[in-house]
């Protein structure tokens, strides 16, 4: 569906509802809480919009709509202008691309529509709030404790989230920070998995083929995690054996700590929930803080049975 056809139908969805409350003041009353979602292709972004719309299910008076990117940056962007164009109230994202979403982000604001950021904020400083885990202070766990389960000596395959989005620039750059104090450990390969499990199997096998031998695989999504169990499965090799860790700490990954073939995984709230409170708190005229940091956990198998996963 045309992304122009989103507006239209947001539009017309509004006063349809106004048209069968049968009366004008509804239509005044009526708040619109829009989500531009970068893609309903990931597991963890499709738990996070339901958040959102979970938190805001029979809030009286506001109405909660989103859209799909298919993980492009150009239709998030035009997504985005669908509901400036349509005069949302408030505007909730999670950009792909730091650099190239910062200018549509600045328009919402320049149109008076406040901006919620979960998870992933962008160049500048355009937005009313920003809802996230620090990754640089998750990378740097991960980093450690691979370097430490390898007892400083050996070899890593990273698996790498969207460069362009900034939880994939900071887990990068967490990550490679703090192997600064384990110089007998090193990254011999980044490859490009984009958080899908499917490209995390292919990116892996790619990396068996070009014969890289490596110790441990940090995985910076459970998604690319778990494709990489697969492929190593696949491929006649003990996942247990290396030391591979994950960040979400979704379900999946709970079974695989508890079976032994992913040694840890960090929970990375969605953020869908505080999101949606800070929308409310915007819409009812209230001050929201600049940033909020949520808390984050490292899951091994000796915490496993007491962490209950994101979902």
């Amino acid at each position: 569906m045309p992304s122009r056809n989103l507006a239209a139908l947001t539009l017309l969805a509004l006063a349809l509802f106004a048209s069968l409350c049968g009366a004008e003041e509804t239509s005044k009353q009526l708040k619109v809480v829009a989500f531009a979602q970068d893609t309903m292709g990931n597991d963890w972004r499709v738990a996070q919009v339901k958040e959102v719309e979970e938190a805001l299910k029979g809030v009286p008076g506001v109405r909660f709509v989103y859209s799909d990117a298919n993980g492009e940056s150009a239709r998030q962007i035009r997504n985005i202008e669908d509901f400036i164009y349509a005069g949302v109230d408030v505007l909730i994202t999670s950009p792909r691309n730091a650099e190239l979403m910062a200018p549509v982000i600045a328009k919402a604001r320049a149109a008076d529509i406040p901006v919620v950021l979960l998870s992933r904020t962008v160049a500048g400083a355009d937005y009313t709030t920003f809802i996230h885990p620090d990754n640089r202070a998750i990378a740097a766990k991960a980093a450690r404790f691979i370097a430490e389960r390898l007892n400083g000596e050996g070899k890593i395959l990273m698996l790498r989230h969207i460069p362009t989005t900034t939880p994939g620039m900071r887990r990068t750059e967490g990550f490679m920070e703090a192997l600064k104090d384990y110089p007998g450990v090193e990254v011999v390969a980044m490859k490009v998995a984009n958080s899908l499990r499917g490209e995390a199997i292919v990116q892996t096998e790619a990396a068996l083929r070009e014969g890289l031998a490596f110790d441990a695989i940090y995985a910076q999504s459970d998604s690319m995690a778990i494709g990489a169990i697969i492929a190593l499965r696949k491929n006649g090799i003990d996942p247990s054996r290396l030391v591979i860790t994950g960040i979400d700490y979704i379900s999946e990954a709970r079974e695989l700590i508890r079976s032994g073939d992913l040694a840890a995984s960090y929970v990375y709230p969605t953020a869908g929930r505080e999101g949606a409170m800070a929308a409310l708190d915007i819409l009812a005229g209230r001050v929201v803080e600049r940033e909020v940091v949520l808390d984050s956990t490292e899951v091994t198998i000796d915490n496993v049975e007491r962490v209950a996963p994101i979902f």
